[in-house]
């Protein structure tokens, strides 16, 4: 494959051309009227790639970057503006400030399930803290892809900005042993996300890595089993399952797990209608390969709701698995798509122990009336987000950081984390001339005491 020169975009930011505020806000909102412009043209790339209807698509995806982006211009000047900070005693008169510099040329790869504001958001970031990107869609979701490389090359320049599109595979490892970015950006899967690890250690570059892992829902016998079985369908079979925070399996308290799993039948029948694979609102599994993962789990388990496969439709209905083993495969892997295991519990303890064997989840959801029991689950159990009687909606929150922890991602975004993750603090103090006492100045022999008053 032929060498990729990114050598024009470090000289473009290196020119220092990025780098003015009035050149960031020009960028963001050329960006917002390009998405805007080419709404319909997002939506039916989504549909074709993940059968994602145009309400799907805006609200998980277009709404999303544009909801972030008017409130990243409402606030860039001042996030972006010096802060000023206190000063320790033994440096008086001086005055220190904080000031937020670019990284410089980054590297934003995404994911092929949400596929358009998984690349979009972190760009919008990196144009606000003033960097050259690079964008590296999924080829998983040709579409999509496409359509970001013919939209970007339309109003950037590709020493400024630049799609690259193709297998990961054979794209990425290139780029990163011929140049060094100043920092990468992943979304994706834990194995990927070692992949590109590993290559940016060579060159010590840093990396956010935003996963996944196995999101567990906790339902207290407490709950409003209703409402939690709405929330727990939206949260699960949105994008058909396909959604790094979805809730991956239940657990459930034993003396309501029969109401909740009825009631969740009920809310896929009002969301998805009876035959959800002719419904408006029900998408596709991405490809074959993962269509035959994901049938493969239907037998770890009595599959008591759903359970129908179409692969010439790459279609998996709603599905909830029954009396699965905590050792079944199903329980080891995250699980990616339509399938819910449920698994019951009699005690806080015992649930807390079943969460431990896959720890450090990227989301975590907890359904209880019970501000003790949330406390103590808060308290005791490591995950990178989550909710307390809701799923998935933190996500959609940019006023709260979204990341995982060890081995569910590193590092967090949205908001004010975005652009704080695609800038770095520098740190400058001032010092007057007009005050310069001998004391700061050798020798020292003999000042332990007035050392140890001024630093003490």
């Amino acid at each position: 494959m032929q060498t990729i020169s990114l050598t024009p975009m470090r000289e473009y930011y290196d020119s220092g051309a990025t780098r003015s505020i009035e050149f960031r806000i020009k960028q963001l909102n050329a960006l917002k009227q390009l998405v805007i412009q080419n709404e319909a043209a997002i939506a039916e790339a989504l549909y074709k790639d993940l059968h994602k209807s145009e309400e799907e698509a805006y609200a998980t995806e277009t709404g999303l970057f544009l909801a972030e982006t008017k409130h990243l211009l409402s606030r860039l000047r001042k996030w972006a503006r010096p802060a000023s900070v206190k000063t320790t005693f033994a440096n008086i008169p001086s005055s220190s400030k904080v000031y937020r510099d670019p990284l410089g040329v980054v590297l934003i790869i995404a994911p092929w399930n949400y596929p358009f504001q998984l690349i979009m958001i972190p760009l919008m970031a990196a144009i606000a803290a003033g960097n050259c990107a690079v964008l590296k869609p999924s080829e998983m979701a040709p579409a999509t892809a496409s359509l970001i490389e013919k939209m970007i090359a339309g109003i950037f320049p590709d020493n400024y900005i630049r799609v690259i599109n193709g297998p990961g595979d054979q794209v990425i490892p290139p780029m990163l042993e011929s140049f060094r970015f100043d920092h990468i950006f992943y979304t994706g899967s834990t194995f990927v996300g070692r992949q590109i690890y590993k290559l940016a250690a060579d060159k010590l570059v840093p990396v956010t890595l935003e996963l996944g892992g196995k999101s567990p829902v906790v339902i207290e016998p407490d709950a409003d089993i209703f409402v939690t079985a709405k929330r727990i369908t939206f949260g699960k079979w949105l994008n058909a399952g396909q959604t790094c925070i979805a809730p991956d399996y239940l657990l459930v308290h034993e003396s309501v797990k029969d109401k909740l799993i009825d009631a969740i039948g009920k809310s896929i029948k009002e969301f998805y209608t009876s035959d959800p694979a002719g419904s408006h609102d029900y998408g596709r599994i991405i490809n074959q390969s993962r269509f035959k993962k994901l049938v493969g789990y239907l037998d770890n388990g009595d599959v008591v709701y759903g359970g129908d496969h179409d692969i010439s439709q790459l279609y998996i209905g709603p599905t909830i698995l029954d009396r699965v083993n905590v050792e079944a495969p199903i329980m080891h892997d995250e699980i990616f798509g339509p399938i819910l295991p449920v698994i019951t519990y009699k005690n806080t303890e015992e649930a807390m122990a079943i969460v431990t064997r896959n720890p450090d989840p990227l989301a975590f959801y907890l359904f209880t009336r019970n501000q003790e029991v949330v406390d103590a689950w808060i308290k005791k159990t490591s995950f990178g987000g989550g909710c307390i009687n809701n799923t998935a909606y933190h996500f959609s929150n940019y006023h709260l950081p979204f990341g995982g922890v060890r081995g569910s991602g590193m590092g967090t975004y949205h908001g004010k984390f975005s652009f704080d993750l695609f800038s770095r603090p520098k740190s400058v103090m001032k010092t007057p001339f007009w005050f310069d006492p001998r004391i700061k100045y050798p020798t020292f022999k003999g000042k332990i005491k007035l050392l140890k008053r001024i630093f003490g």
